[in-house]
């Protein structure tokens, strides 16, 4: 692997240009006083690296944590360094549109408060939030006003309720090892994301949008701001929007272009995204707007400036998943499983020379994996793979196999101290194997296990590998991981369709309790005009709109939708009418399980 030359500095010239203010407030606190962001958490990267991490990753985090309020180009500010994502903001005759809104309330409140300190009180006229990740719509409720006109790409809320809210507990509590904003931000531990420095740790909001955006080419003005946007769902998100701004000659990347690779896969979870479009559409914004463009920024990172410089990012960026996606298909087509493909996979020469294609965020070996299950799924076609022993189990019988944990835990000794990574890949493996395997042995199992993770870990130029791989340590040796912020706030399932809040429910389902249960219960929606049937039918819950056809329901219940909110939330019932068997609606909320955030990830 060759690295880029470190003596090449123009990232950090543009990252520093056009810097108007420093983040203020320095901290910033929840109504309950816990600290949502703290802007002092990663000075220590303004010192040399040391030899618990990687330099490259290193040069990352410095350049990522540059925060404050900076003018893009006359008209378009952005506020970085107050979460994960950026705030931008494009003035019009009047007020402001604002794009995205960061993860938290909190940190959008503030972000909008610094914009406003230093180009006047302006309205938020518009918002525009680009996809249907948590990091750029959190804030929604703390920026949009009386009026705001609120554009999102078609699905937005779709896609937005289907990560978040479905597999919100399980994916939020990966998220917690992927972004690891509770391990201590230091040259031994937490050093960023790759795309960001972290997660703000505040409430979460949603709102409906307005504007439901369709087509490339469709055009907006609001207060004197015209926005024309390119429709590119399937990239980094299912659905996802550019914008061209072409009084302003500025491009809006969403987090369609970033500086490092981005990922096809993310190690929390979530839809495998396609390479192959991703590079399409990175190349019809060249096509559609390359030429005129003088500024393009994005949803992360710092923006890119100059016409030769800006075709050479995007043109870059749409190679890298062009190539990606083109030589794993190569690679598969000879008979490559996933993991060998990864191994095997080698960038081309011009892709591993650029800075913003080095893998931060997403990584070569991940992704090539991403492309192999979007293709292929799970199974690799060896059927002595198609049935295996779930871990504990296997780790039982891994240490019967090699003669017990003692020999075990001796060869893990022995592969930690070597100077070959590849060995201390096998003494994960070796070390996770005894840990499932439990017995006596499990608290040296665990210690062997942690300090092979934290090796791997201070090697990872991949900033999300690091902190999987130290968060996974500091849970071996006890520390178990925080709860992660609560996807599915008041603010957040409001916003939900009656179809996406039945589906919530029905996810949670115990279907083997409810199995030999049935009962229907029709649900008359006051201030929406429609009445909803959910009816459990053989463990599962089934829920429309009522049919002409079906039979009487076992209870009725009359009610608004925020009523409805409370009723499942808290068992709140004021004002809320029912018409035959109450005790039909105990029998249903009592098979809706309880959802656990807080489950370990590498031990059983």
């Amino acid at each position: 692997m060759t690295l880029p030359s470190f003596q090449d500095r123009r990232d950090f010239d543009d990252v520093a240009r056009g810097k108007i203010a420093d983040l203020a407030p320095e901290v910033i606190r929840a109504e309950d006083g816990h600290v949502v962001w703290d802007t002092h958490r990663y000075d220590f990267l303004q010192g040399q690296c040391p030899p618990t991490a990687n330099p490259s990753l290193w040069r990352q985090a410095q350049l990522a944590a540059v925060g404050g309020l900076f003018e893009v180009v006359e008209g378009v500010y952005q506020v970085r360094g107050f979460d994960l994502s950026n705030m931008s903001f494009v003035e019009g005759d009047t007020g402001v549109v604002v794009v995205d809104t960061l993860m938290s309330m909190e940190t959008a409140a503030a972000a909008l408060a610094l914009y406003r300190a230093h180009r006047g009180d302006r309205p938020v006229t518009g918002l525009v939030i680009t996809h249907s990740h948590a990091d750029h719509y959190g804030g929604m409720s703390a920026v949009a006003e009386e009026g705001t006109e609120i554009f999102a790409p078609h699905g937005f809320l779709e896609h937005t309720v289907s990560e978040n809210v479905y597999a919100g507990p399980a994916m939020s509590r990966r998220a917690v090892y992927m972004y690891a904003s509770d391990l201590p931000a230091d040259g031994t531990g937490q050093l960023g994301t790759g795309l960001g420095m972290g997660t703000s740790n505040g409430r979460l909001s949603l709102e409906v949008p307005t504007v439901d955006v369709t087509t490339t080419g469709e055009e907006h003005t609001v207060d004197g701001v015209r926005m024309v946007f390119q429709f590119t769902p399937g990239t980094e998100a299912p659905a996802e929007m550019n914008i061209w701004f072409p009084d302003r000659r500025a491009l809006c990347m969403a987090e369609n272009a970033t500086h490092n690779l981005h990922n096809l896969l993310t190690l929390r979870g979530a839809e495998v995204r396609d390479a192959r479009s991703w590079a399409r559409y990175l190349h019809e914004t060249i096509e559609l707007f390359g030429g005129e463009a003088e500024a393009v920024f994005a949803s992360h990172h710092w923006p890119t400036w100059g016409a030769e410089d800006i075709h050479a990012f995007l043109a870059t960026q749409r190679d890298l998943y062009q190539y990606l996606h083109d030589q794993t298909l190569r690679l598969i087509n000879q008979g490559a499983t996933g993991i060998e493909a990864a191994e095997k996979f080698e960038l081309s020469p011009g892709l591993e020379q650029a800075w913003n294609a080095r893998g931060y965020y997403g990584s070569v070996s991940h992704n090539v994996k991403a492309i192999y299950q979007r293709y292929l799924g799970w199974f690799d076609g060896n059927p002595a793979h198609l049935w295996e022993l779930p871990p504990e189990d296997e780790g039982r019988r891994f240490v019967e196999l090699v003669g017990g944990a003692g020999p075990a835990l001796a060869a893990v000794e022995r592969l930690t101290a070597s100077d070959d990574p590849a060995d201390w890949r096998w003494a994960a493996t070796v070390a996770s194997h005894v840990v499932f395997g439990g017995g006596e042995h499990d608290p040296a199992a665990r210690e062997a296990l942690a300090a092979v993770l934290t090796k791997l870990g201070h090697g990872a130029e991949n900033a999300t590998w690091r902190n999987f791989y130290l968060r996974g340590a500091q849970e071996l040796r006890g520390k178990i991981a925080a709860a992660p912020p609560n996807l599915s706030t008041p603010e957040v399932l409001g916003a939900l369709t009656i179809t996406q809040l039945f589906d919530s429910i029905g996810v949670r389902i115990d279907g083997p309790r409810a199995a030999a249960d049935t009962l229907s219960v029709d649900w008359v929606l006051t201030d929406l005009g429609l009445t909803y049937r959910a009816a459990l039918s053989n463990g599962a819950l089934i829920h429309a709109e009522r049919g002409a056809r079906e039979a009487d329901p076992d209870l009725t219940v009359t009610l608004t939708k925020p009523q409805l909110l409370r009723l499942l939330g808290t068992q709140a019932d004021d004002g809320v009418s029912y018409d035959g068997d109450r005790g039909v609606l105990g029998r249903l909320l009592s098979y809706v399980d309880a959802t656990s955030n807080t489950f370990p990830i590498v031990t059983p």
